[in-house]
């Protein structure tokens, strides 16, 4: 009986767990309107990877090629444009970051961003891309709403500029207290907020993207299925009702 108690606390407490986990942040996510047909958003966000994300983030379940053809890239400009490791296009999407120096620098390896999109969802990587805030106690000057204490630079501060949290004073309990409404730069930047928030839906729609290239192609399927499925059984309706039409008359 004790180690049926025992068990069932084992895996209540691992059930628990896992729910707080899955339920995610408390910050409120921002949508991510990402749109898969969208060749040039999908070419943009391609070109943001491998210029900023690439050095440290390898995408190991994703091939050049594949990529290039999908997103509707000729492979010799791909290759001239957006490959910087001497690999050939039909490798694999890695780094030369080692596993051991990544840890030693960052506190732990850079996850590989293959599937990031599946795992976490388009909401949360595109609220969290523009979630960075300077913040001086951590080991590279910023932090993120989204995942407080994350271990990463904001790679991305040359387009954004330098982002502040921003509060302003409201009475709660009949009192005045300073309340986080946001983030906002000081303008430095090579994109406006605008265009920053657009770049970051490019990069949020290749992740998703990236996460299954299939995606696309299974909905086409899917559709061609289910109309097969619809004109089957309208056949076989009616070829019922032909067979069964004489022995209801007996």
């Amino acid at each position: 009986m004790k180690q049926f108690l025992k068990t069932t606390l084992l895996v209540a407490a691992t059930i628990w767990s896992v729910a707080g986990f899955a339920a995610g942040p408390t910050v409120p996510l921002d949508e991510a309107k990402v749109d898969l047909h969208d060749k040039a958003s999908l070419q943009r966000g391609a070109q943001l990877f491998m210029n900023y994300c690439l050095g440290c983030h390898s995408m190991e379940y994703q091939r050049y090629n594949r990529t290039f053809n999908d997103l509707g890239i000729p492979e010799d400009l791909g290759e001239a444009n957006l490959q910087f490791t001497g690999e050939k296009v039909g490798d694999l999407i890695t780094n030369a970051m080692p596993t051991e120096a990544a840890g030693a620098w960052f506190g732990t390896a850079a996850p590989d961003l293959t599937l990031v999109a599946r795992v976490r969802g388009a909401d949360w990587i595109y609220t969290y891309l523009r979630s960075f805030y300077v913040d001086e106690s951590r080991p590279f000057g910023v932090n993120n709403t989204v995942f407080p204490n994350v271990g990463m630079p904001h790679v991305l501060q040359e387009l954004q500029g330098v982002p502040r949290k921003t509060t302003e004073q409201r009475m709660i309990d009949g009192e005045m207290q300073d309340v986080y409404v946001g983030i906002k730069t000081d303008g430095s930047g090579m994109l406006s907020e605008s265009e920053y928030d657009q770049a970051m839906l490019d990069l949020t729609n290749f992740l998703v993207y990236t996460g299954e290239p299939m995606l696309l192609e299974q909905r086409r399927l899917g559709w061609k299925v289910f109309g097969f499925l619809l004109v089957f059984t309208i056949l076989a309706w009616l070829l019922k009702r032909e067979f069964f039409k004489d022995v209801k008359k007996k």
